[in-house]
């Protein structure tokens, strides 16, 4: 697809004052496996001229010479990105101050957060970073949650007629996408109907069909786009819920794996996404030290007296049952690719955080989770970037490196074709044509998440400022 008109054979883009230019270091486009030394990149106005040769001598442009060791890929995209935070374990709020800081530094260029627990404070954040008040990437609204999962969801109440002028106001008011969960059939069917008649995506995290819940199965059936957690299909039966079937597979039967691996080819055929969120369960789990160790002090931007609220009720009992899918959740994602799926999975790091870790370097655990299920690193590199602008449909503009794109990039030190842990070693950050230094990011948000003292404490806390 040509994204700009071709310019006249021998013609050539000049770079002008106030461009962009990105000499030196390799570049992964995002569109193939290997990565090449990097001919040029030329960004104006927040958007890529050219990827080739630039002559910039003379032009006034801003001029940035990378090293060797810099590596050159298009910006990340996390697909279930919350900015919720309960650090009382009093309830959810939505967090639009320190959250987006650290997406952004992270190199994670666009968000979407999969369920507002608060639309009008999420509003409210997505304005403070589109005024430049703070930095941090694209948000994608979702506005509230569709089923029982929002607070004071009545199904009785959310009948069809009502979901269908509700979803209407949503999507007239600036919703990029609808999130589903705890909704019932004839819920989902209005949801998606009304999604696709304004061009917005629908995702879910659904169930087996248990108890009037929607397998995923039939939810591609209704045209849903994308579906979390788990593939659904006959292996996730009716007479369970969706975990209790997830938590025992036996990948060694026969009948089990014949049945995921053709719910994998009824997701190619139908065109729908697969957010495997591998790395959401494991929080709640054992926490394995490879994955969740950290790199950098995560709690440290926490305010001294948040902290202090957050490690007194540290360490978290281990959920066994989310221990086992946990490892039963990267089983499946492999046997998802080899079957043929490797297109239609997406990065979703779904970690409503209670101040232990922070989602925007989660997207690093989720990548990292990807490589160690024996998935390559070229193909979990595209889960985060062209994969999920495709879920999103968004790639006309984002997700890869070329041409008539916006200029998203992250730039770290290392290559993550190699080591994928690499993507965690960001030294650049470029947002709309946007140049930001990670470390001055980190370092402007340390100390700043939560209350100062007990008297903004209820602020924070969910279930008593917003209710249940």
């Amino acid at each position: 697809m040509t994204l700009l008109a071709a310019p006249h054979v021998g013609a050539q883009i000049v770079p002008q004052e106030g461009d962009l230019v990105l000499l030196g270091g390799v570049l992964w486009d995002g569109a193939s496996d290997a990565s090449r030394p990097n001919p040029g990149i030329l960004i104006r106005n927040g958007t890529i001229l050219t990827v080739g040769r630039v002559d910039a001598a003379g032009s006034g442009a801003d001029v940035m010479s990378l090293g060797d060791d810099a590596f050159i890929m298009p910006g990340l995209f996390d697909l279930h990105a919350h900015y919720a935070v309960d650090l009382f374990a009093e309830g959810r709020v939505d967090e639009y101050t320190v959250n987006p800081v650290l997406f952004l530094a992270n190199g994670v260029t666009s968000t979407f957060p999969a369920g507002e627990v608060d639309p009008d404070e999420a509003r409210t954040g997505r304005m403070r970073v589109a005024s430049g008040e703070i930095p941090g990437p694209r948000i994608y609204s979702s506005g509230p949650y569709w089923g029982s999962a929002r607070r004071g969801w009545s199904h009785a109440a959310m009948t069809p007629d009502s979901i269908r002028k509700e979803a209407t106001y949503w999507a007239l008011n600036g919703v990029r996408g609808f999130k589903a969960k705890g909704i019932r059939p004839e819920q989902l069917e209005v949801l998606v109907e009304v999604g696709h008649e304004h061009g917005i995506t629908v995702t879910g995290h659904l169930d087996s069909g248990v108890r009037n819940s929607v397998n995923p199965r039939d939810a591609i059936l209704m045209g849903i786009d994308r579906i979390e957690h788990f593939m659904g299909g006959d292996a996730f039966p009716s007479t369970q819920s969706a975990y209790a079937s997830l938590e025992a597979f036996d990948l060694d039967d026969a009948t089990t794996l014949a049945r995921l691996e053709a719910q994998t080819s009824f997701f190619v055929q139908q065109g729908a996404y697969f957010d495997a969120t591998l790395t959401a369960y494991g929080y709640y789990a054992g926490k394995e030290p490879q994955v969740y160790d950290y790199w950098q002090d995560e709690r440290g931007f926490l305010t001294p007296y948040a902290r202090a609220q957050v490690e007194a009720r540290l360490p978290r009992d281990p959920l066994e049952q989310f221990e086992r899918i946990y490892h039963m959740k990267r089983r499946t994602i492999k046997l998802f690719f080899d079957a043929g799926g490797g297109d239609n999975i997406s990065l979703g790091t779904d970690h409503p955080s209670w101040g232990e870790w922070w989602s925007g370097f989660g997207v690093h655990r989720e990548l990292h989770a990807f490589v160690l299920a024996g998935i390559p690193n070229a193909s979990a590199l595209r889960f985060g970037t062209i994969n999920s602008a495709r879920a999103f449909g968004v790639d006309a503009r984002l997700g890869t490196v070329e041409a008539g794109k916006y200029a998203d990039l992250l730039i770290v030190r290392g290559d993550p074709l190699t080591t994928i842990t690499d993507t965690r070693n960001a030294i650049h950050v470029i947002r709309s044509g946007r140049l930001y230094d990670p470390d001055a990011l980190f370092d402007s948000v340390l100390g700043k998440m939560g209350p100062k003292n007990e008297a903004e404490a209820d602020w924070w806390k969910g279930n008593l400022r917003l209710g249940r």
